[in-house]
């Protein structure tokens, strides 16, 4: 027969020590909370800056997609305004030819050549070309061109079609990289709130600082371009020192790296490839000792960063995000190799 008892009570005893238990536990995690390492600063600084240089690489990524999928665009574009007016042109053949048909049809009957072209499946004739011996000179030209027009709008149909599933992922994959960006950006931001109103504003002050002393008081020796269109664009690249780095952007207003020196250039008259890989293909490999005022200085091993060469050592660059345009060392940068345009 099953127990009817009740559970026994804890006694006053046992339940003070749980009590107790209980409160010394939540006494040491609150003092493990407080005993916590504060984020240091420096730590914090670096994290950030390798975010920042992470989101510059995807944002040269980016920018590749991003002049692809505008390529991609009007290829597209034009391959089918290609087919719209090869279709009113394939049209106006078989009008012709229509023409041709009422005429024998009043003369005694349509020419069998003739009937084949204007059927429900007139690609069929181009596998019998020999009916094209039983019409007319006029006629077989006709169908000839027919013929050839058919073939090349089904070429560009197959090419628009292609292009488009390119455009489909080129698209995707911008969407993509564009989220890292956004990511690298976000994760950056969310590390300096971790620190303290005035730290931040220590830091924010040091970078102005920075970027003063290399705007104000920076030496850049007394070598001259290489070329007037090196001269041309440096010229236009101080004016913009100051401007921020916005990823992606070209200018006038803000830039990112490759679009300060693509913009500089397209001042003295030379249109260079958007991304910094490409750029780096812009002209003659030289190293750091032929440097020239105005030659592109490419730096990491990836080749994701790119400036102006300003004399003495010195770059002219769009640094990163939360920068603004201004000469800075060579130094601060792996340096891989300049490139005389």
């Amino acid at each position: 027969m099953a127990s009817h008892r009740r559970p026994k009570q804890p006694s006053r005893t046992r339940v003070t020590v749980l009590t107790a238990t209980a409160a010394a536990a939540v006494a040491l995690t609150s003092q493990a909370a407080q005993a916590a390492p504060k984020q240091d600063k420096k730590d914090v600084k670096e994290q950030v800056d390798k975010l920042y240089e992470e989101a510059e690489q995807a944002t040269e990524k980016y920018n590749g997609a991003k002049e692809k999928q505008d390529k991609l665009e009007k290829q597209v574009g034009d391959l089918q305004d290609n087919v719209a007016r090869g279709q009113q042109d394939l049209n106006k053949l078989r009008d012709g030819l229509g023409s041709m048909a009422t005429a024998q049809y009043r003369t005694g009957g349509i020419d069998p050549s003739v009937q084949l072209i204007l059927s429900s499946d007139p690609d069929t004739y181009l596998d019998k070309a020999s009916t094209l011996d039983q019409v007319s000179g006029k006629q077989a030209e006709s169908l000839r061109k027919i013929g050839d027009k058919q073939r090349t709008l089904k070429q560009q149909r197959e090419e628009a079609s292609t292009k488009l599933q390119d455009l489909a992922d080129t698209r995707k994959a911008l969407g993509d990289k564009k989220k890292q960006i956004q990511g690298k950006l976000t994760k950056a931001r969310n590390l300096l709130n971790t620190l303290t109103e005035q730290e931040r504003a220590k830091l924010a002050q040091a970078e102005k600082e920075r970027a003063n002393r290399a705007s104000s008081r920076v030496d850049l020796g007394s070598d001259v371009p290489d070329s007037q269109r090196a001269a041309a664009a440096l010229a236009a690249a101080k004016t913009k020192i100051g401007s921020p780095y916005v990823w992606g952007a070209t200018g006038p207003s803000s830039f990112d790296c490759s679009g300060l020196t693509g913009w500089a250039y397209q001042q003295a008259g030379v249109q260079l490839p958007r991304i910094s890989q490409d750029q780096a293909n812009a002209g003659t490999q030289i190293g750091r000792g032929e440097l020239k005022p105005g030659d592109l200085v490419m730096f990491y091993s990836d080749l994701h960063h790119i400036g102006l060469y300003a004399g003495n050592g010195q770059v002219l660059h769009a640094p990163k995000p939360g920068a603004n345009v201004r000469y800075e060392s060579m130094d601060n940068m792996p340096f891989q190799y300049g490139v005389r345009v």
